[in-house]
């Protein structure tokens, strides 16, 4: 019975049918209409499959590989949504489709593309969650760059996902496996001296992967690399508690963190289910204690999306499938600025909640919130905000001996 259980949650983790295979780049001809194209670096872990119009499978690589991918967006589809091709080859008219794709053998190849699709030095860094085959992660990622109007050069780092229901488990391992190889490429990218900062955009079980490699460059160098300024985790996949150790022991100073959870995401539930009931830090409520104090001790930026609806049933997509959402993260968290302007809606009904002051519907930040989660209208609390020393010492004492503290689940 909790195999059945079991089974019938992690389903709805996976997507609708879609055909495979749409690697293969086809070519746009006069008659085509006007689309949009997204040039994007994707390097993998993944192992090759020998196949163009599959490229990679989900096994792994003994050595990471890179390849420059081209993907058209059709004209006419709504903001938020991935046309896959309903039969091969797709229709640039209608369907995302692959217009080119060139291997990347060397650092140096891997630079001169850089400089040669810039976006005044801004990198973004998107790491894709579990149940993800190699083509979901690159046309996702391109709906995301496009739907965002972000203004930063696109790399994508896919990991040896089976893309099974089933294999949960191999995939999370998948993540161990890719750690160091992600933290590669973040050094590669952060030495470029044409790059001036990176965003690094994580979802789901992506963000324990995104975690693992900022940790252990923390633990190699003392810091995360100055250059990677912001790390967005979309819906993490991550146990609550081992979070707030692995942000402590990156070091200091650490990039600015925005997280994006909702309570209703039936993935999370699903995960938290599979973990022995243990919370999934994209499923707190940032309003309530004892998260709303933690965060703002540790200057995370944490925004609600419960009351954010779209058309993915298990909720666990919001942060891209939302085009108020993913606007939020392409022209502001992407370009540094804060959320306080109460001018900036992301929709009517979302519950964007900054250190749980925010008001619950049309704005960012309602109330005068400066990121990271420094309050200063409230005169119960001390209006300086504690260095970045003190605040991982904090957040590391309440995990460690406070026995008066609510465990930190949900």
């Amino acid at each position: 019975m909790r195999k059945t259980f079991v089974l019938a949650i992690l389903l709805l983790l996976s997507g609708c049918g879609h055909p495979t295979g749409v690697m293969t780049p086809v070519t746009l001809t006069a008659t085509t209409p006007k689309t949009a194209q997204v040039d994007m670096l994707v390097a993998t872990t993944r192992q090759p499959s020998g196949d163009p119009a599959t490229l990679f499978n989900g096994e792994r690589s003994p050595k990471p590989h890179l390849t420059d991918i081209a993907i058209s967006i059709p004209p006419k589809r709504p903001a938020g949504t991935v046309q896959w091709p309903k039969k091969l080859p797709p229709n640039p008219a209608t369907d995302f489709a692959v217009t080119h794709v060139k291997e990347i053998a060397t650092v140096p190849e891997g630079r001169a593309w850089f400089h040669q699709h810039t976006e005044g030095g801004h990198a973004i860094v998107f790491i894709h969650g579990y149940n993800n085959t190699y083509e979901d992660s690159v046309f996702r990622f391109a709906q995301i760059v496009h739907d965002s109007d972000m203004h930063a050069t696109p790399i994508l780092f896919t990991w040896p996902s089976r893309a099974r229901v089933t294999a949960y488990v191999y995939d999370k391992e998948s993540t161990n496996y890719s750690r160091t190889a992600l933290e590669q490429t973040l050094r590669v990218l952060a030495q470029d001296p044409e790059v001036k900062d990176i965003t690094i955009l994580a979802h789901s079980m992506g963000t324990w992967l995104a975690m693992e490699s900022l940790r252990q460059m923390g633990i190699r160098d003392g810091h995360v690399d100055p250059k990677i300024h912001n790390v967005i985790l979309a819906s993490p996949d991550l146990d609550i508690e081992v979070f707030a150790k692995q942000f402590i022991e990156m070091g200091e100073p650490r990039p600015k963190f925005t997280l994006f959870v909702s309570q209703d995401d039936r993935a999370l539930a699903a995960s938290r289910f599979i973990s022995g009931d243990v919370g999934r830090l994209g499923g707190i409520n940032p309003t309530e204690e004892p998260y709303r104090s933690r965060l703002e001790k540790a200057g995370i930026t944490a925004i609600d999306l419960t009351k954010v609806k779209t058309g993915d049933s298990s909720n666990h997509g919001k942060f891209a499938e939302s085009p108020e959402i993913v606007q939020l993260i392409g022209q502001r968290i992407i370009t540094g600025q804060p959320l306080t302007d109460s001018n900036v809606t992301v929709g009517e009904g979302v519950a964007a909640v900054v250190g749980g002051t925010a008001r619950t519907v049309g704005t960012v930040a309602g109330t005068a919130v400066a990121a990271p989660l420094m309050i200063t209208e409230q005169p119960s609390r001390p209006k300086e905000r504690p260095s970045s020393r003190q605040t991982a010492s904090d957040v590391d004492e309440t995990l460690r001996s406070d026995p008066q503290s609510k465990p930190l689940t949900p």
